[in-house]
């Protein structure tokens, strides 16, 4: 009896800490203090549907004003300035808000950062961009975003986030 006694208590034990050590692989959003909005190339070729889920925990309603940034590996990059609209409930507590946005046709999106500039604390839960020809890319928030900073993931491999430049839509 003591001997299963034990071995229940390392079996929950290892069980444990491989909980704790996967939850610290799930890579968080970082911030990004050098993202640069390039808005001498204007091109429009290609359609986006982003899907931005709001988190439970965010406040019930935000008037902060949301931009985000994506694109892939080889310099193909989107800009959508303004996507807030607090007259029209976007961004609400445990909501979706699905946008169109506009820019140049990409290979597969690779990395997106949010900016976030007001008081109100919004929180994403996940933001899932659609694109033509490419898969649907999920980067997973579920933080407050900080207050005027682009704040997000970059997946691209050999593509240093400082590099990173903007193209304006």
């Amino acid at each position: 009896m003591k001997m299963f006694r034990s071995v229940c208590f390392l079996l929950v034990f290892s069980l444990a800490i491989s909980v704790s050590q996967a939850r610290s692989m799930i890579p968080r959003p970082q911030p990004l203090n050098s993202l640069k909005i390039n808005t001498t190339q204007n091109q429009r070729s290609c359609s986006f549907t982003v899907s931005i889920r709001t988190s439970c925990y965010s406040t019930r309603y935000t008037r902060d004003q949301i931009s985000l940034a994506f694109g892939d590996a080889y310099g193909n990059q989107v800009y959508a300035p303004r996507l807030d609209d607090p007259s029209s409930r976007t961004f609400e507590r445990c909501s979706t808000d699905t946008f169109q946005v506009y820019g140049p046709c990409t290979y597969q999106i690779c990395y997106l950062y949010l900016y976030r500039s007001g008081y109100d604390g919004w929180i994403p839960y996940d933001v899932t961009i659609y694109g033509y020809n490419v898969s649907p890319a999920t980067f997973y928030y579920n933080v407050m975003i900080p207050s005027d900073i682009w704040y997000g993931f970059n997946y691209c491999y050999g593509t240093t986030a400082s590099s990173l430049v903007v193209k304006d839509t």
